[in-house]
């Protein structure tokens, strides 16, 4: 059998490019073997950078942040309107008894309250760094708080609990007003209005009410 050549060629050029007759492609397997040869490992690579990560480094031990326990008269103005707050609820739930679950969680949180004001705020030591008008503030709030922290201790009837309600409710009003009136007159309207924004306690009408009534305790003082 005799091959028609000539219509074998004509057949691979119509298939093929032309140019790839006459310039075949260059197999490049060997080169790239050669290449990746020259490459260091990939392993290699992840060992080296383990090596670098666990490089020691000297780390300066953590500062305790510095804190300085200073009595707070306007935090226990914050405890005894809670406290308040909590006792004049308790009037809401008398018709459930007095071994109410609602009335002894409302005692227990008023408890906590104190607790918090007495072995936190005003321990002897903070007190004694406060400037005398202030300590005398925070010795009456003291004693206020323990006198109620004991009336609620060995309550035996709902009226007990009403009167350390009134009691609280009263000595907190008496209470903001010597703050706010000492403070005005000690620091001047501008430092008194800082520390009102600060209490956050005061509306817009109050403390221009008040910013006035500062003006004139200075002028007086």
């Amino acid at each position: 059998m005799v091959m028609d050549w000539l219509g074998f060629v004509g057949n691979l050029i119509n298939r093929v490019p032309f140019e790839r007759i006459l310039f075949p492609p260059r197999d490049s397997t060997k080169e790239l073997q050669k290449l990746l040869a020259t490459l260091p490992s990939t392993e290699a690579q992840k060992e080296g950078a383990s090596e670098e990560k666990s490089t020691p480094t000297i780390q300066q031990p953590a500062k305790a942040a510095k804190t300085v326990a200073t009595a707070c008269v306007p935090c226990a103005l914050g405890h005894f309107s809670t406290s308040a707050g909590l006792l004049n609820e308790i009037a809401r739930f008398k018709g459930d008894g007095i071994t109410s679950d609602e009335i002894l969680d409302r005692v227990a949180k008023v408890q906590a309250e104190q607790n918090a004001l007495e072995r936190v705020d005003l321990t002897p030591e903070n007190i004694q760094a406060l400037p005398p008008w202030e300590k005398e503030l925070a010795e009456g709030a003291l004693s206020q708080s323990r006198k109620l922290r004991h009336s609620i201790e060995s309550f035996t009837s709902i009226a007990q609990l009403n009167q350390a309600a009134a009691d609280t409710s009263s000595f907190y009003k008496e209470l903001n007003r010597k703050w706010f009136k000492g403070r005005f007159a000690h620091l001047g309207p501008e430092k008194a209005q800082r520390i009102a924004d600060e209490v956050g306690k005061l509306s817009t009408e109050d403390k221009e009410r008040i910013m006035k009534r500062a003006e004139e305790l200075i002028e007086v003082a």
